[in-house]
């Protein structure tokens, strides 16, 4: 039987979703608790990777098992992870849905915290800047909607078969002295987001013309693209499927 879980997680103490040989990922954390309480070799699969340090305020990923869950599955599995992974439910699916391969559309956040707030140090990217020009960043976010390869805004190295993605939305809200960057597509590359934020956040500051994200992306050149901003601004808040979970 396949399960999908839904959670969330703080990635300041995590090298990505993504197991790696000498360092901790959630997939790690996922893999060994819910092992323990099957008392079974379990392999999660997410519905993408975020990268060190990002953040998932919506996640899901899908194991199988043999076993029924009774329904304090979710509760048991709270209960041996670490305070900054939680899981909100645990549900039966189709054999063959897939958390990666079923979603339809991701959406992530970018916050950034104009000024100085002790309290927001892990979960914003803090600056000092105040004439940030948020209107020409807006203006250069719809310039994203006229294309589909991306791969000035992709890691160079990175194992993929396209660097086309469709992005349905993209902007920037201002409320008080929180800038938010928001953003869906039907997929993402590797980067790609925060690589989006430092472009545009160079066209707001005045060091790139919003004209120039045109060039940029048809460059198809990462040099060319601003700079990666911190990733613990960076929330994956969104997965959406074609069907309700359960159903």
């Amino acid at each position: 039987m396949r399960y999908f879980i839904e959670l969330s997680y703080n990635g300041k103490n995590y090298h990505g979703w993504q197991v790696q040989p000498h360092s901790i990922s959630i997939q790690e954390k996922l893999n060994k608790a819910i092992s323990t309480i099957l008392q079974e070799p379990v392999n999660v699969i997410g519905a993408g990777r975020t990268d060190a340090g990002v953040h998932a305020s919506q996640m899901y990923a899908h194991f199988d098992t043999n076993k029924i869950l009774k329904a304090n599955f979710s509760f048991k599995l709270n209960a041996l992870l670490p305070n900054d992974i939680v899981i909100h439910n645990t549900t039966l699916v189709k054999d063959d849905s897939h958390a990666r391969f079923d979603a339809i559309s991701r959406s992530y956040e970018y916050r950034i915290w104009l000024g100085r707030n002790p309290f927001l140090l892990d979960t914003t990217w803090q600056l000092l800047y105040t004439d940030i020009n948020i209107n020409a960043m807006n203006d250069a976010a719809k310039i994203l909607y006229q294309y589909e390869n991306f791969q000035c805004f992709s890691k160079v190295k990175t194992d993929v078969k396209t660097f086309n993605c469709k992005i349905t939305s993209a902007n920037w809200v201002l409320t008080g002295n929180s800038l938010t960057f928001y953003i869906s597509a039907d997929r993402f590359l590797r980067n790609m987001v925060r690589a989006i934020v430092g472009t545009l956040l160079d066209i707001g500051l005045q060091k790139k013309q919003s004209e120039d994200m045109k060039k940029i992306i048809e460059s198809k050149n990462r040099e060319n693209a601003g700079a990666s901003v911190p990733a613990k601004g960076l929330f994956l808040t969104n997965v959406s499927y074609n069907y309700k979970l359960g159903e």
